[in-house]
């Protein structure tokens, strides 16, 4: 549903209009109410702010715009003229200028990353010739759009590294256009594929790839898997697999479609298909069949038999040979891996076995090795085994954090990407055969001074009793009196972890007194797919007890009282900070609501939200329609309630969770909350040149964090006697 949501809480916690002079405005604009009432099994609903939704498809119409732009105006009325805001901006924007690199992809002799540096608004994408070389610009899309919001989505180069497949996209959207390039002469070939591309997997000699798409963007069950054969067009695509329609399977598939990849060799393909957020049935294909029978001119019989269907749990598998090294949580929630022969896939053994003390996070192959990513505790750990399961011991990692592997299945070198919340982004090269030795690769100059901080992992006890972790960062020596401006950020769905990262805009917060919470709320991953039942479907009220349970520490502790605390979180995220706010309005003083989900009884009408139904039920269902009555933010907002202050942000472009959540969410309360508009505001963003996040140019995502920072520091009592 979400980027990576660390990625997120950095960029919201810690950003166009220039500065408005003058006083702030005491009170929003006007809203009128139009009321529409719908009657749901049996119970009349009414929406007194059905029109901010669009039209009936839910394109924005003139008056939701004129209304739009009245709210945006208003915002920045108020946050522009906060004290000290436009010397805060340029605070962050020293640090934000930080750069970036991702740890390469290794194909042929080359290695492909992307980089940003300074002032520049996306990452540039770079090859080089070997591991310690000289880098080479492929993919400048600064050059491309001068104000920042083309981006580069992805990348796959062939096996050989001689070409690269790209995805690109502008202002958020997300729908990515498939280029190719000539990696020798960096020209760009004829080949070009619309329609949200994604998922590349080539051929061994290069002359074709399969990759999934929607027929149409605007219908996201459309998702197809195709083949494309390089220099022809995409119209003569033979298509694999299309997105099953309601009336084929009751199960329709989640995020966005089914997704598709074959072995090293070409020998097998892998399907997979989605049937919620937590399952997914998978299959092998013949590829050698398909090709004989002529499967790149579309007659090719793509005969697929089952490795993992029907079954309550997610499986992916990479292959060697005819064995495929499947990771599921098919009856083990923490993982396990089978080896499955793929000449008989219904023969499959467990190579290494299920922990009662570690989840494990994915499984990658190397030659000749299997490397398992666990975490314990929300802390990384890595472990190698022999492709017969012999354990050959850990992956030393640089200390308690976050930790990735990019690895090759032929070869030992890898790159080990580590970070945390008091730790840079670094990224080591690693021979898996003499795993203990590790040299650093790339590492950002790193603008803030990470020693200040001081980083903790607590465990609290929820309302039912279930204990949960939290990480805790603030200033080394901060005293404990209860007075301290604190923001806790959740997430807590889509069985997503909300592991250690890096900020340098969190040091500014740090220094200033601040104290920055991540609570490891049910809902997420971080215990395995039993952590994430536990928070979906009917157990969704588990993830706010929870959230409110970690504020209410918090405070008992003495790190912070409810009037210096504040909450935020986007996306899913968004749900679970509007849901507080309807419930717990008491607890904290600010809450920030990013892109995010609020009316829970239409969610599932617009844009590709019925893709979440796994995960949240839907209203259509009966039993459904009472959890979601129950706690759906928009529908439990009542007058007269002194709530706290909230910032709603949303994307016009956003193509995954609609704009008219935020919209009718900021309505509701501008009319419902009895505290005083000029102290504890409704403010609504909706940012015109964005989407759900993905891809923001520098100076956008600036103004957000400026915008974010600025209105935690005045509502939590940071920029009095300023």
């Amino acid at each position: 549903m979400v980027l990576s949501m660390s990625a997120f809480a950095a960029a919201v916690t810690f950003a166009s209009a220039g500065l408005v002079s003058g006083e702030r405005p005491a009170a929003p604009p006007a809203t009128e109410v139009r009321p529409v009432t719908d009657t749901l099994h049996g119970v009349p609903i009414t929406d007194p702010y059905r029109w901010l939704e669009g039209d009936a498809k839910g394109e924005m119409t003139p008056d939701v715009a004129t209304w739009t732009d009245a709210q945006n105006a208003h915002t920045r009325a108020v946050l522009d003229n906060l004290p000290g805001r436009k010397a805060l901006e340029e605070r962050l924007g020293r640090l934000m200028q930080m750069g970036s690199v991702s740890a390469p992809g290794m194909a042929g002799n080359r290695y492909f990353f992307t980089k940003r540096e300074g002032t520049q608004n996306q990452a540039i994408v770079y090859v080089r010739d070997q591991h310690n070389g000289p880098d080479r610009v492929l993919l400048n899309p600064n050059t491309l759009d001068a104000s920042g919001l083309v981006t580069i989505s992805w990348t796959s180069p062939s096996q050989d590294g001689r070409l690269l497949a790209f995805g690109m996209y502008r202002a958020g959207d997300e729908n990515s256009t498939l280029y190719l390039m000539d990696v020798d002469s960096g020209r760009w070939l004829a080949d070009e594929i619309p329609g949200k591309v994604n998922s590349v997997s080539w051929l061994p000699d290069g002359t074709g790839f399969f990759y999934q798409r929607l027929a149409d963007v605007s219908d996201p069950y459309s998702a197809q898997i195709k083949f494309h054969r390089v220099g022809t067009h995409h119209r003569q695509d033979p298509l694999l697999f299309r997105q099953f329609t309601k009336q084929e399977n009751e199960q329709l598939a989640t995020t966005w479609g089914p997704f598709f990849y074959t072995s090293r060799d070409g020998r097998w393909g892998v399907l997979g298909y989605w049937t919620s957020t937590s399952d997914n049935d998978l299959w092998i294909v013949d590829m050698d069949r398909w090709f004989r029978t002529g499967g790149p001119a579309g007659t090719g019989e793509f005969v697929k038999q089952p490795v993992m269907v029907g079954k309550k749990g997610r499986s992916f598998g990479g292959i060697v040979g005819d064995t495929m090294y499947l990771q599921t949580t098919v009856d083990a929630p923490s993982g396990r891996v089978l080896a499955v022969d793929l000449n008989n896939p219904a023969q499959q053994r467990v190579l290494i076995p299920e922990r009662t003390d570690a989840v494990l996070e994915s499984v990658s192959l190397a030659r000749g090795l299997l490397v398992a990513s666990y975490t314990k505790d929300v802390v990384s750990r890595m472990e190698l085994f022999g492709l017969d399961g012999t354990p050959l011991g850990e992956v030393p990692l640089p200390g308690l954090g976050s930790a990735g592997v990019s690895v090759s299945d032929d070869r030992t070198e890898a790159f080990v990407s580590y970070t945390s919340f008091n730790e840079p982004p670094s990224i080591y090269r690693v021979d898996l055969a003499k795993p203990a030795e590790r040299a650093l690769w790339a590492r950002p100059e790193t603008p803030a001074d990470p020693s200040i901080a001081e980083v903790k992992q607590v465990f609290f006890t929820s309302t039912d009793g279930t204990r949960v972790p939290m990480f805790i960062v603030h200033r080394k020596g901060l005293s404990l009196s209860g007075d301290n401006p604190t923001i806790l950020y959740g997430y807590g769905g889509f069985n997503a972890s909300e592991s250690p990262f890096f900020s340098p805009t969190l040091f500014t917060w740090l220094e200033d007194g601040g104290v920055y919470a991540v609570a490891n709320i049910r809902g997420g991953g971080e215990y395995g797919d039993a952590w994430h039942r536990a928070g979906q479907l009917g157990n969704k009220q588990n993830v706010f007890d929870d959230f409110a349970s970690a504020a209410q520490w918090l405070i008992d502790n003495k790190y912070t009282r409810s009037e210096r605390l504040g909450i935020v979180g986007g996306s899913n995220g968004g749900l679970l900070t509007g849901a507080m706010v309807a419930q717990r309005p008491e607890l904290f003083a600010a809450a920030i609501s990013a892109v995010p989900l609020l009316d829970m009884l239409r969610y599932q009408d617009f844009l590709m939200a019925r893709y979440w139904v796994p995960e949240y039920g839907s209203a259509e269902d009966p039993e459904a329609f009472k959890w979601l009555r129950a706690y759906s933010p928009y529908h439990n907002i009542r007058p007269g309630v002194k709530y706290p202050a909230v910032l709603l942000t949303a994307g016009e472009n956003d193509t995954r969770v609609h704009p008219l959540h935020a919209r009718k969410m900021a309505a509701l309360l501008q009319a419902s909350t009895a505290s005083d508009p000029a102290r504890r505001p409704v403010l609504l963003w909706v940012d015109r040149d964005a989407g759900h996040g993905a891809g923001k140019p520098l100076n956008l995502r600036i103004r957000d964090a400026a915008d974010s920072r600025i209105f935690f520091m005045w509502q939590l009592g940071m920029l009095e006697g300023k």
